[in-house]
């Protein structure tokens, strides 16, 4: 596996992410952010911002895949949330722990950075997520 995840000491713990990857591979991976559109288009989860979270990791999955990598691969990710406010963040937590558990991976924790914005790109769009992973 190219990527190491770390905390290091002088840093505080956070559940949610690590604050570094290290990144051995030889191949860079930049996914296009991710929303909670189906294959057919369609907004997942309507109104509904642990829906919407699932179906994010869902197609980051799916095109991780495509290019023949998976969760261990991601070295950062980017969250873009809509209205966002601290409260939200066990909501956030628990989504991600549910769609893991049905996608059968063990989501690693690359470090993350969460940005609160007024609206995306499509309407009804609660959270877009980017990734980049390294491969070997």
């Amino acid at each position: 596996m190219p990527v190491s995840l770390i905390n290091p000491a002088g840093l505080p713990e956070v559940p949610l992410y690590r604050h570094v990857s290290v990144a051995t591979g030889s191949r860079l991976l930049h996914l296009a952010g991710q929303v909670a559109v189906d294959a057919d288009g369609q907004l997942v989860g309507e109104g509904d911002f642990a829906a919407q979270v699932k179906q994010c990791y869902r197609n980051i999955s799916t095109a991780l895949a495509s290019a023949g990598a998976g969760f261990d691969d991601v070295v950062k990710l980017t969250c873009y949330l809509v209205d966002w406010t601290p409260e939200k963040l066990p909501v956030f937590m628990e989504a991600i722990e549910h769609v893991a558990a049905e996608l059968e991976i063990d989501v690693p924790k690359p470090p993350f950075t969460g940005i609160g914005v007024t609206t995306l790109a499509g309407p009804g769009l609660l959270v877009e997520i980017e990734a980049v992973a390294v491969l070997d």
